[in-house]
């Protein structure tokens, strides 16, 4: 018995670690954090895609003709809204000849900005400048169409 019980502590304290060191690695509310995060910390090309928007899909403005949209484990394995805190949705705009255009991307944070989902968004270039960051009123004024699906527009929950 006594076994079990430090077996299922030793267990316990991992995971509470494990969790504390996952909370810890992820970024502020700022698009040099997340920049970083998503291409050398956690690269959002190693990531999935939603189960219904596979690949290289047709877009709209303002992201372009074509795009890809990847999202890490948090945000994948969530199948109810809101999405938790940490989920991660990264949107690779193209032109259409197939030239990447930009990066943009909706990262939930915590407190941020509890009226539009507590979503922080950052468009980026290929090189990492974000223009704009944020709260950008158009980006939330678009998504906020889906406020009732957590802002997201390309996978429904």
């Amino acid at each position: 018995m006594n076994r079990i019980l430090r077996t299922t502590g030793a267990l316990i304290a991992s995971l509470f670690f494990s969790a504390a060191a996952f909370s810890a690695e992820m970024p502020g509310a700022d698009p040099a954090q997340l920049w970083n995060y998503i291409t050398k910390v956690s690269p959002y090309t190693s990531w999935s895609y939603w189960p219904d928007h596979q690949g290289m899909q047709r877009g709209r403005a303002p992201h372009g003709p074509k795009h890809k949209v990847f999202v890490n484990d948090i945000a994948l394995m969530s199948n109810k809204v809101p999405l938790p805190n940490g989920s991660i949705q990264v949107k690779e705009s193209y032109s259409r000849s197939g030239r990447m255009m930009a990066i943009t991307v909706m990262y939930k944070v915590k407190g941020y900005n509890p009226a539009d989902g507590d979503w922080f968004w950052a468009k980026y270039t290929k090189k990492g400048l974000a223009r704009p960051s944020g709260k950008p009123r158009g980006c939330i004024g678009c998504h906020g169409t889906r406020e009732r699906n957590d802002f997201v527009l390309v996978h429904d929950f």
